[in-house]
C-alpha cells in the first residue's frame, strides 16, 4: 500500500511539472523553467492558456453572440429565436439547450440571490413565465433543473431527488410542447441516471429517441453514462452499447466512436500499465474514432467531442503526430471530456497540448512539417 501511495504522489509531481518539458531525440522529460529545450506551443500558433474558451467543445459564433447579448440584458428573446431557428433533432440544437441551460445555473450559482437581490439566471425564469408554451424554453428549463441537481446536490440525497424529480416533470411538459422533438428526452437521460430508472424504464425512454432521431452522438454519449458499472450497468454493457451503435453507424456518422468513449468511462483511476495505450482494445477504439472524424461532415458539431478524447489517448499513446493533427483543428475551445473533469479545463488541456508539442518535435517534427 505505501508503495501504490508514492507512486500516486510522483503521478500527481509529474502532472505539476509536465508543462516544462525537455526534448532529445525519441524523447520526452522534464527541465527547469526557462531551457532552451523547452517545447513551446505558441510556436504552432496555439491560443495561449488564458484565451482557452472552456464553454464550448468547438466554435459556434451565433451561439456566443446570443448568449453574450442575453446575459448582458437579461432578455431571453435572442435564445428564444436561436433555438427556435435551430433544427430540432440536431446535435446543435441539443448543445445549444446544455449551453443556456448551463448558462442560467451558473449565473444562479454565482448570484444566488437575497433580499433585495436578484438571482442570477432570471431571463429563464422570465422565458418560462412569458411564454409558457414555447418549446425551446421548456427544453432549457428542463436541462436547467437537472445540471442544478448535479451542480448543487450529492445523488442519493433527498435534496437531489428533488430536483430531479422535478427535472422529469419539465421533461414530461417539454415533450407534449412539440411531440416529435427528441431533446426533452435526452435531457431525460440524465434524469434516468439519477433516479435510477429500472431498466425497462430506461429502455422505453431509449425507444422514444430512437424514433426521433436515431444517430443523435449526444444521445448515445448521454446513455452511455446509465450502462457504465459506475452508474446501473456493467462494463460489458456499456461496451455491448458501444460497439452495437458503431456497428449500426450510417456512413459518416460519429457513432462509430462511440467504444472509445466506453472505454475512457472504464480506465482504472490510477493505471500502472505503462502499454495499457497500445493495448487492443484501445487501439481498436482510437482507430474507430479517427475514422470516424475522417468521414464525418467539417460542420458536425459533435466531432469537437470525439476530437478532445482523441487528443487525450494519442498523447498517452504517444503517437504524437496523430494527436498534433486532432490540436491543430480544435485547439482554442476545452469545453469536451476528458478536460471538463478538471478542476481547472485550460491547465488541464494545456498539458497535454504542451506533450504532444514535445513528442513531436523530439520525433523530428516541427511548425513546417505540420499540415496546416
Amino acid at each position: 500500500m505505501e508503495i501504490l501511495w508514492v507512486l500516486m504522489a510522483l503521478a500527481m509531481l509529474c502532472v505539476v511539472l509536465l508543462p516544462v518539458l525537455r526534448r532529445r531525440r525519441g524523447a520526452v522529460g522534464l527541465v527547469p523553467p526557462g531551457h532552451p529545450d523547452a517545447a513551446d506551443p505558441a510556436n504552432y500558433g496555439f491560443a495561449l492558456e488564458e484565451e482557452l474558451d472552456i464553454r464550448m467543445p468547438g466554435p459556434d459564433q451565433d451561439l456566443l453572440e446570443v448568449l453574450d447579448l442575453v446575459q448582458r440584458t437579461q432578455d431571453y428573446r435572442g435564445a428564444q429565436q436561436l433555438l427556435a431557428g435551430t433544427e430540432a433533432e440536431s446535435e446543435r440544437r441539443w448543445q445549444r439547450v446544455q449551453a443556456f441551460a448551463g448558462a442560467a445555473s451558473l449565473e444562479l450559482q454565482g448570484r444566488p440571490g437575497g433580499v433585495g437581490d436578484t438571482p442570477g439566471g432570471q431571463w429563464l425564469r422570465v422565458w418560462r413565465a412569458e411564454a409558457p408554451k414555447d418549446a425551446g424554453g421548456a427544453a432549457v428549463h428542463a436541462e436547467f433543473l437537472v445540471q442544478q441537481a448535479w451542480r448543487t446536490a450529492t445523488p442519493g440525497t433527498d435534496d437531489f431527488r428533488i430536483i430531479m424529480e422535478e427535472a422529469k416533470s419539465a421533461c414530461s411538459e417539454a415533450a407534449l410542447l412539440a411531440p416529435g422533438d427528441p431533446i426533452p428526452y435526452i435531457v431525460e437521460l440524465s434524469v434516468a441516471r439519477g433516479l435510477g430508472y429500472p431498466r425497462e424504464e430506461f429502455e422505453q425512454l431509449w425507444l422514444k429517441i430512437l424514433d426521433r432521431a436515431p444517430n443523435h452522438m449526444g444521445a448515445h454519449l448521454a446513455a452511455l453514462h446509465y450502462w457504465c458499472e459506475k452508474w446501473h450497468g456493467s462494463r460489458d454493457l456499456a461496451y455491448s452499447f458501444a460497439e452495437a451503435a458503431a456497428a449500426r453507424a450510417p456512413r459518416g456518422s460519429l457513432l462509430a466512436a462511440m467504444p472509445l468513449f466506453a472505454v475512457f468511462e472504464h480506465m482504472p483511476e490510477v493505471n500502472l500499465v505503462s502499454g495499457f495505450y497500445q493495448s487492443e482494445v484501445v487501439t481498436k477504439a482510437v482507430h474507430g474514432a479517427l475514422h470516424a472524424v475522417h468521414s464525418a461532415r467539417p460542420d458536425d458539431p459533435m466531432q469537437a467531442h470525439v476530437r478532445h478524447l482523441l487528443v487525450f489517448f494519442l498523447v498517452r499513446g504517444e503517437r504524437w503526430a496523430e494527436a498534433m493533427n486532432q490540436l491543430i483543428v480544435i485547439d482554442g475551445h476545452v469545453g469536451a471530456l476528458p478536460w471538463t473533469l478538471s478542476s481547472d479545463p485550460a491547465a488541464e488541456f494545456a498539458v497535454y497540448r504542451a506533450l504532444a508539442v514535445a513528442g513531436y518535435e523530439a520525433n523530428g517534427g516541427s511548425p513546417a512539417t505540420l499540415p496546416q
